[in-house]
């Protein structure tokens, strides 16, 4: 499986960005697809994630501003971000990971990554 972000962007605070991951090779029925964010000299948190089944998970401080969403014809993944906020700033990572359950439970949980997409959110 090969994931790659795209749509990363410097905006001011209060504006909105659309990622999008294109996801290519074999899938388990049961999966579960997130985004993930890192900024500088922090860890890596969950941000969003969508199961195989459809269910959506959130972050709670991204939970009303930030959407997932999947296009399965098109075999992307997105995320829409609004009201961003110069905390959301970070490098954005899409993953994918076998089995449904727990999607946000953290990145071990993750098999496949893609290389992040730089988001910036000056105030």
């Amino acid at each position: 499986v090969q994931l790659e972000e795209s749509g990363g962007d410097s905006v001011h605070a209060g504006g909105s960005l659309r990622l999008s991951c294109a996801i290519s090779g074999s899938f388990e029925d049961s999966h579960c697809l997130g985004w993930f964010r890192q900024a500088p000299g922090q860890q890596r948190e969950g941000v969003a994630a969508i199961a195989s089944d459809g269910r959506t998970t959130y972050s709670d401080s991204m939970r009303g501003r930030f959407t997932v969403s999947q296009d399965s014809a098109k075999n992307t993944l997105y995320l829409q971000m609004n009201s961003l906020k110069p905390e959301d700033t970070g490098m954005y990572y899409c993953a994918a990971g076998w089995g449904a359950t727990g999607c946000l439970a953290g990145d071990w949980r993750y098999n496949f990554w893609g290389q992040g997409t730089q988001v910036t959110v000056s105030s």
